[in-house]
């Protein structure tokens, strides 16, 4: 394809413009023999170049037609395609608009909330009767809030976690550096008296604390907006591809984990 091609031009069009260019005005008839463009066709083509205001038409008899400034034309032809492709931007932008409604995920639809401040009543309460659900396993890692925590709280939590534990579930928890420097020193003992198997790994940093139980059901502690050692409440959901996603996670976090020492 040509250049002018490129700008919008047909091969008949190009033709007609370029013999204009070299002969001057011309009619009808001469611009079909020196073009090559066939005479049932000349007409056609002379109209559209008109209306494209890339060539005008004098008033003779018969009607002669010269070619616009090749400068001018090119403006003419570029104005043409800018909006052309404005409005195949509009187009793909819609289309993309439909595309993103049409595969954002819809939210699951077995979940709930439990509304509740950290080492309140109603989270030990919910804490605990959500741990004793467990007959397999308890993969969690043990962030924020708890790292801003005051102690007793966070002993109240910790406390109501084993307490729902039961002794042949396997336990395995991800601290953070900075909650070993907050986490009360009975958690070890308190641990070891209530679960079969308890093993903790620590990471420099980690962002969210979750977990997973029996890799069935994932809980989510939902961030105060307004106190950093607190929190709202927690999420959790038994949506599959949901606690699979947290479970892969967790187990992408344990491989970063150094063993706690004994």
């Amino acid at each position: 394809m040509t250049d002018l091609g490129e700008l919008g031009l047909s091969s008949y069009e190009e033709k007609v413009y370029r013999t204009l260019l070299v002969t001057g005005a011309a009619t009808a008839a001469d611009l079909s023999d020196a073009s090559g463009v066939p005479k049932g066709r000349i007409y056609d083509v002379l109209n559209s170049l008109k209306a494209r205001q890339l060539i005008r038409a004098q008033a003779t008899d018969p009607t002669r037609y010269v070619a616009e400034q090749p400068n001018t034309v090119v403006d003419r032809l570029l104005s043409e395609r800018t909006a052309e492709l404005q409005q195949e931007w509009v187009r793909y932008r819609d289309v993309a608009n439909s595309v993103r409604s049409n595969l954002l995920p819809t939210l699951p639809a077995d979940g709930s909330i439990w509304l509740g401040t950290l080492g309140s009543k109603e989270m030990q309460t919910a804490l605990e009767e959500h741990i004793r659900t467990a007959t397999h396993s308890v993969h969690a890692t043990v962030g924020p809030p708890y790292e801003s925590a005051p102690s007793k709280p966070l002993k109240q939590e910790v406390d109501a976690f084993f307490a729902g534990a039961q002794p042949d579930v396997s336990v395995s928890l991800l601290f953070s550096e900075q909650i070993l420097e907050t986490v009360p020193e009975t958690l070890f003992d308190v641990a070891e008296e209530h679960a079969a198997e308890v093993r903790i790994r620590v990471l420099p940093e980690v962002p969210v604390s979750f977990d997973v139980i029996d890799q069935t059901v994932a809980t989510i502690d939902i961030p105060h907006p307004q106190m950093v050692e607190d929190r709202i409440g927690v999420f959790a959901v038994n949506d599959s591809d949901v606690v699979g996603e947290f479970e892969r996670q967790f187990q992408e976090l344990w491989a970063e984990g150094v063993p706690l020492p004994e």
